[in-house]
């Protein structure tokens, strides 16, 4: 911050601007410490009664909900009145989050399992292309023998995998479901 912004600064505002969000009160640290280079000092009675009159917004439960929706952590910054309600919403979005990220992280296996699939299937026809080739020498034929066994293999441990994976998300899915149906917060 440059002199001029310290001096100019609504320090009950800014403290407003970092409760809303849930900024923790050692923030008025890092303005000391800018301001501080100038010799200028925060006003830190008004900071906290901005901050507070922030949390209040902060640490209602719909956004405890919101904020452990979108996986953000939560630093206890709620006062003690507000906590309690506020850490169960942000618990229960947590949660949601959680399953929703287990959701897309399977489909996302799943996806990449099947492009896998196509890889060593284009593969092995470009393998076995080869093999046929009268030009390669026995040493050559045999790497590739050797190479299509391997990706055969590896084709056989997906196509059992696929189905277990996606049997899983089915589940997974259903519980993340069933979790949104139970919900007292709208996403």
């Amino acid at each position: 911050m440059s002199a001029s912004e310290c001096l100019a600064t609504d320090w009950r505002t800014v403290g407003y601007e970092d409760g809303v969000v849930g900024y923790s009160g050692n923030r008025i640290g890092q303005y000391r410490k800018a301001c501080g280079e100038h010799g200028i000092t925060p006003d830190l009675a008004a900071y906290q009664q901005g901050r507070e009159q922030g949390l209040r917004e902060f640490c209602k439960p719909l956004n405890g909900f919101r904020v452990g929706a979108r996986g953000k952590g939560y630093d206890g910054v709620c006062p003690a009145e507000l906590d309690e309600a506020f850490l169960g919403a942000y618990q229960s979005g947590r949660q949601l989050y959680t399953m929703r990220s287990r959701v897309g992280s399977t489909a996302q296996e799943i996806s990449s399992m099947r492009a896998e699939l196509e890889r060593i299937d284009a593969d092995l026809v470009s393998v076995g292309a080869q093999i046929l080739d009268s030009s390669i020498t026995q040493e050559h034929r045999a790497q590739l023998l050797v190479e299509s066994k391997h990706m055969a293999e590896r084709r056989g441990e997906i196509k059992a995998r696929i189905p277990q994976l996606e049997a899983t998300l089915a589940v997974y899915q259903r519980e993340l479901d069933d979790y949104r149906a139970a919900l007292p917060f709208v996403e």
